[in-house]
């Protein structure tokens, strides 16, 4: 008898209860094909497959498939692996540059820095899992980077993260910033790996769907690099690690859909990390590699074993044939429709040198972990699944990628918004007043409480602790370090996606510049709404548009990245926020600047234009309540202008801190330095006709510096010499701040307002 499912039966955790029942299909000459139930329109629907999705299928291999094969289907064809929404805007980022070793489309991206090293890095989200178990889904959002980074070869060195909480106000975001934080920590502490920088923000879009976005960035020889392409027929295909289990089912699916209102029923489509299990898999990976046992290697990420099984035998232009009797489990009678989609985190899919499979065999066992042979390459390109001696699934698998769906999505622009004169912001209260308020709120206040659960020093290199612009580690015992930041300003992207996305890649620019290093790739993290929604879709396109742009003015190429669309809950979507992580090398870390301000009776000079611009400023939201107009326009021009004289005055030791101007402008900045060093600041320049314009706007290329007096007249020579926008605006000294015609502040009641909200919100004070 066939049975068809309902709904309710065919929930992802109840993946178990499809029982096998045959059922004949049309098959090659020679196969018979174990078929579990009718694939009915509710069952594809379930999968995340549409109906013409659908269709396409059956024409792709002439028959009904399996409920395997729909599974394996969903998981190639889901938003999340597939780019089917993206791919086509995807194609027109700059990806090369001399450089560049490998761009988009490995485990993570690859670039050159010199001395036979290479610098191996990706950032990737969890949000729909930790957005429904916020410690596990934040905790192996970190452990599945750190896997893409050393399946290619290197050791992780640095994690970096981008965090997106909704209001602090909601009765959830208290309880997700605890878990998303614990989890962080909980996982690269174990493992032991610092985490040295990041980006935490608050907005009320962000309430249903937070975003949790994870970088690893490691190191590895130029000319030991591993790749996911399978080469030879005939040899063996070897799972490595952890045992499979039923944790994670349909989780890319899951990721690739908007929440409704049953978010909390998908619980069990989060996977469980085990840091420690992860820590052996890198040692045996890095091992078997350097034995020469490797011929490719792929994290079982997203999609699990379907998906890096896939990908290995696509890239190499072969065909793959597994046994999944063979397979490690943990749990008995596990089906193959369960093995082929579980999530299960701490596992490899690996392609092995006959020769070598003793001694491959001898170091996983010597560190504790599963391997076992599981399959073998085949000259068919066709993916064979065999368990408990049927064939569940026999597909082509060039097409299960080749072929997936490609859409041109409508698309509109976002509407201009008007500009924003300062001369029409009424200041509800004293500039010093509006300081104190400013960097007191949630985006501005300090986030200690964060990246104080992070172990930021482990492995003895961090050079900067987080909280200043970029973070920086040194590169074993030499002099050489990368700088590494993440950020995005998620409210310039909705004003105006095309100049948000100018803004992401600059400030990711600036922050790398701001630490004396020479930017040399980014990867990004392309956080959407709902892609068939024109508006939403529009935003993507103008975004990537932006991006694009600003990476080619600025020789900053995306080397990786991940593409999260369907963020939104019952129809409502997030801000998009299309994370950038940039990484740059520093030729010598003693060399490299940072924000605090070192000694009294220094000069402090303004680098770059300031014309006041309110729109979309924090000033204008969290002071004057006016979530409004358009985001400062980005010169890219003057970006790299003003950023190459920078970098060039931190490099030959010319002045002794540095910070780039953001959120806050260029009062929240000062504050920040003056903090940061405990010493105080005069400012003396005329701040204009609309002071809070001037110290409150949110002009782009700008960067403050401190000098000596006698430096800081040379570095004005030089830099009216080259074009570059400077001027002295005060000195430093003192235990306050003192604006123009203000009281001044003293650092204490800056420290207060600073370090106090957090702390205060997450007791349950605040």
């Amino acid at each position: 008898m066939v049975q068809v499912f309902s709904k309710a039966s065919l929930q992802p955790e109840q993946a178990r209860n499809i029982a096998p029942r045959a059922r004949c299909g049309l098959l090659p000459e020679g196969h018979h094909l174990s078929q579990s139930i009718e694939i009915t329109p509710q069952l594809v629907a379930e999968h995340g497959l549409k109906p013409d999705e659908y269709e396409r299928i059956l024409k792709l291999i002439g028959r009904a498939p399996s409920i395997t094969e729909l599974g394996i289907f969903s998981a190639m064809w889901n938003e999340h692996c597939s780019y089917k929404s993206s791919r086509l805007h995807l194609r027109k980022l700059p990806t090369k540059a001399p450089w560049v070793i490998q761009g988009p489309g490995e485990n993570a991206g690859v670039i050159d820095i010199g001395d036979g090293q290479a610098c191996v890095f990706k950032m990737e989200s969890h949000n729909h899992p930790s957005f429904i178990e916020p410690y596990q889904g934040a905790a192996t959002g970190v452990g599945g980077i750190l896997r893409d980074v050393f399946t290619m070869g290197a050791r992780p060195i640095a994690c970096l993260n981008l965090l997106r909480f909704g209001s602090p106000d909601h009765p959830k975001t208290r309880h997700l910033v605890s878990g998303v934080v614990a989890g962080i920590g909980g996982y690269g502490n174990s493992f032991g790996v610092p985490t040295v920088g990041g980006s935490v923000n608050f907005h009320t879009r962000y309430d249903g769907n937070i975003l949790v976005n994870a970088m690893a960035v490691g190191l590895a020889k130029t000319d030991e690099i591993f790749y996911a392409k399978a080469t030879g027929v005939g040899r063996p295909i070897v799972y490595l690690g952890s045992k499979t289990g039923r944790d994670g089912i349909h989780g890319a699916t899951m990721a690739s859909a908007s929440f409704e209102a049953d978010a909390e029923e998908k619980r069990p489509t989060v996977q469980v990390g085990d840091p420690f299990s992860e820590k052996l898999l890198l040692e045996a990976c890095l091992e078997i590699m350097a034995k020469g046992c490797v011929i490719a290697i792929q994290d079982m990420g997203a999609a699990g074993l379907t998906s890096s099984a896939v990908e290995m035998g696509a890239k190499g232009g072969l065909g793959i044939e597994l046994d999944l009797d063979k397979v490690p489990c943990r749990e008995e009678g596990m089906s193959a429709y369960e093995m082929m989609l579980s999530e299960s985190q701490e596992r490899m899919l690996m392609v092995l040198d006959p020769a070598k499979e003793k001694e491959a065999e001898a170091i996983f066992v010597k560190w504790g972990l599963d391997f076992a042979v599981i399959g073998k390459t085949t000259d068919t390109k066709r993916f064979v699944i065999k368990h408990k001696g049927k064939i569940e699934a026999d597909l082509p698998i060039m097409e299960l990628g080749d072929e997936a769906p490609l859409y041109d999505r409508p698309h509109v622009p976002t509407p201009k918004k008007p500009v924003i004169e300062g001369a029409s912001v009424k200041p509800p209260k004293s500039n010093a007043d509006a300081l104190v308020h400013l960097i007191g709120t949630p985006d501005l206040c300090s986030k200690r409480w964060v990246w104080e659960q992070y172990d930021h020093l482990i492995l003895g290199n961090s050079v900067q602790q987080p909280g200043g612009d970029a973070g920086v580690v040194r590169i074993g015992d030499g002099p050489k370090g990368l700088a590494m930041t993440t950020d995005v300003s998620q409210r310039y992207c909705e004003a105006d996606p095309v100049e948000g996305g100018k803004q992401a890649v600059a400030e990711a620019w600036r922050n790398l510049t701001a630490t004396g290093a020479l930017p040399l790739a980014l990867t990004d993290n392309l956080n959407f709404g709902n892609p068939e929604k024109p508006e939403y879709m529009g935003q993507l396109v103008g975004c990537l548009e932006g991006i694009g742009d600003a990476a080619r003015a600025l020789d900053f190429p995306i080397v990786s990245g991940n593409v999260s669309l369907y963020n939104e809950t019952q129809g409502r979507g997030i801000l998009p926020t299309p994370s950038i992580g940039g990484v740059g090398v520093i030729a010598d870390v003693t060399q490299s600047a940072s924000v605090a301000f070192k000694k009294a009776g220094q000069q402090i000079i303004l680098i770059g234009e300031t014309q006041g611009w309110l729109g979309q400023s924090v000033y204008l939201r969290d002071v004057c309540g006016r979530e409004e107009g358009a985001p400062p326009p980005v010169d890219l021009v003057a970006e790299r202008r003003n950023g190459d004289f920078v970098r060039a005055l931190i490099t030959a030791r010319r002045v002794d801190a540095v910070h780039d101007l953001s959120d806050g402008g260029l009062a929240v900045a000062l504050a920040e330095m003056a903090m940061a060093g405990k010493i105080g600041a005069k400012i003396t320049c005329d701040l204009g006709a609309q002071p809070h314009a001037t110290l409150f706007g949110e002009d782009q290329a700008r960067y403050l510096l401190s000098a000596s007096a006698d430096e800081a007249s040379k570095i004005l020579a030089d830099a009216k010499a080259k074009g570059v926008p400077a001027a002295v605006i005060g000195t430093t000294g003192g235990d306050a701040l003192e604006l123009p015609g203000e009281k001044p502040v003293v650092i204490a009641t800056l420290d207060r307002a600073h370090e106090g909200w957090l702390p205060a919100y997450m007791a349950g004070q605040a």
